[in-house]
């Protein structure tokens, strides 16, 4: 399923374009939802997604609009996206950055880790049925919860290459909710209410 930039500009969320801006608020995101600059964003529950010009956002759910996957697309290069639940005092990405690499490893990936724009990432080369696939990791930690991308494409070697796949993930707002989680359990995604409703009105066109 693909939402384009103009259904993507429609997806508003009103508790996120209420809130006003802080002078404590960061420069660049993911925000969270309690500090989140004003900005037309597409709105899949624990994350909305900024309107940026010729980003596909590319999403995997089930029949109750669940969301199993995210993916930016721009060009030749895509972003996946997912938020977990952390810890109110510590990140996580420290942790799960050694796990992400010891697996990769294991499975016979050339993995590096490098410093990046937003600190340590992972670069990794993996074998696919294609061919090898260059993969970036990034995570940012926030007020209990992280955020982790990976990037493909030619922005997984080259960052400046990224260009709006980064604007995006600048411009994420984070909805933790106050609801107790498991560290590390994904945060729940969903479609948007009338997009599912428009699947489920398909699903049932189909029967």
């Amino acid at each position: 399923m693909i939402f384009s930039r103009k259904r993507a500009d429609e997806a508003r969320d009103n508790g996120v374009l209420d809130a006003e801006e802080t002078s404590s608020a960061p420069d660049r995101g993911p925000y969270d939802v309690s500090e989140a600059p004003e900005a037309p964003r597409l709105d899949l529950g624990s994350l909305q997604i900024p309107a940026v010009p010729d980003v596909e956002v590319r999403v995997q759910a089930d029949p109750q609009g669940v969301i199993q996957q995210v993916v930016l697309v721009h060009g030749q290069n895509a972003l996946q996206l997912g938020v977990f639940a952390a810890p109110r005092s510590d990140g996580i990405w420290d942790e799960v950055r050694e796990e992400i690499r010891q697996s990769l490893a294991a499975d016979g990936a050339t993995v590096q880790e490098a410093d990046g724009e937003r600190g340590p990432e992972l670069r990794a080369r993996v074998r696919t049925p294609d061919g090898p696939t260059d993969l970036r990791f990034v995570g940012i930690d926030g007020p209990r919860w992280m955020v982790r991308g990976v990037f493909q494409g030619v922005a997984a070697t080259d960052a400046a290459a990224a260009g709006p796949l980064t604007e995006c993930l600048d411009g994420l707002v984070v909805d933790r909710g106050q609801e107790a989680k498991p560290v590390r359990e994904p945060l729940p995604l969903r479609l948007p209410r009338e997009v599912a409703e428009q699947q489920a009105d398909a699903g049932q066109q189909e029967v």
